[in-house]
Parts: structure tokens; sequence; C-alpha cells
């Protein structure tokens, strides 16, 4: 359950692989990706922790990260993907992130829906939840387009390039959410 490969009108999503590392590089190497983002990588080498993370989260069953290109091409634009996934209490966390020359064409939340769609068909959550840094109105438009609840603002929750920042949380429940019967 934790490999599956996804399929969306414009997308083809499958798992983050250790081959993937130059890709994972280009976007969290780049500053506009990684502005409202937790992770920020330089090198090579530095970006092996990321590719630990998502190897770890598929290990321990806590996670999945997926890479994604439109259909029938292979090069690769954005990633998405669950974390901190908790089979007891049947939540996990969504995450995304898109190359910037593809900003503005619907991509992410056309992948983020079909991986919400996967967390609670496949994973069999109840709760996705999202943490978004304050000010990132891109996100928080995905998120709200997909039916996501604004629950609150942890304000000053995190030091990010030595100020405070506010975090934001959104959830969505399996019973608010209407998964299609058809391939997405």
């Amino acid at each position: 359950m934790m490999n599956a490969t996804l399929q969306t009108e414009r997308l083809q999503l499958r798992p983050v692989q250790a081959s993937d590392v130059d890709f994972i590089l280009k976007g969290l190497s780049d500053t506009r990706v990684t502005q409202y983002y937790a992770v920020h990588f330089d090198t090579l080498e530095a970006v092996q922790e990321q590719m630990t993370f998502y190897d770890n989260l598929q290990q321990t069953c806590t996670g999945i990260w997926w890479v994604f290109s439109l259909i029938g091409e292979t090069e690769l634009i954005g990633a998405c993907g669950f974390s901190g996934i908790e089979q007891e209490h049947r939540k996990g966390e969504i995450g995304f992130w898109l190359l910037p020359e593809h900003w503005g064409k619907g991509y992410i939340p056309e992948a983020a829906k079909a991986i919400t769609n996967y967390g609670f068909s496949a994973l069999n959550l109840h709760r996705i939840e999202a943490i978004v840094e304050g000010g990132n109105k891109q996100s928080e438009k995905v998120l709200q387009k997909l039916g996501y609840t604004y629950e609150g603002r942890l304000r000053d929750r995190e030091i990010k390039h030595g100020r405070f920042i506010d975090l934001l949380y959104y959830s969505l429940l399996s019973y608010e959410y209407a998964i299609p019967d058809q391939k997405e």
C-alpha cells in the first residue's frame, strides 16, 4: 500500500526513489520553493538528509512521498506526500512543493487531491492535516480549494532565518471528503 503509483488527468505520481536525489536537490535548493518550506539544501551531500527522511517514512510506515511529472513525460516537476502517519490515530500530515517554472497551472491542487484520495481510501486515514508557514498564501489556497478547514494560527511558533514565524493549521476529515468512485 505504501508504494502505489497514482495518476490524475494530467499527472503521474510515483514514490520517491534514491535516483531522484538530483531532482530533490533542484527543488529544495531553490529559495523560491523553500521560502515557506521547513528545509533547504544547497549540496548533494546535504540533500541526502531528505532522501533518508523519505526512505525512513517508507520503512517505518509513517509516510510516503511521491514525485510527479506530466503524463507521458519523464521530467519531474514536483513532489507531495504524507509524513507523521499515526495508524493508531488514523492521521497524517500532507505536504507538497513544485518547481517555480510550473507554478500557476493547477498541478499542486491536482496532485494533492490525488494523494488526499489515497490517504482516505488506501491508507484508511481519518484526519489529514497540514501545517503552513504564515504568509504562504498559495498553500493556503490549495488547501482551501480541496476543502481543508482552517483550525488556527500558532503565533511566533518557530524561528526561521533568525525571526519568529507563525504556523497555520488546516485539516480535512474523512467524512468531510467525498472520495471519487472512478480513477482521478
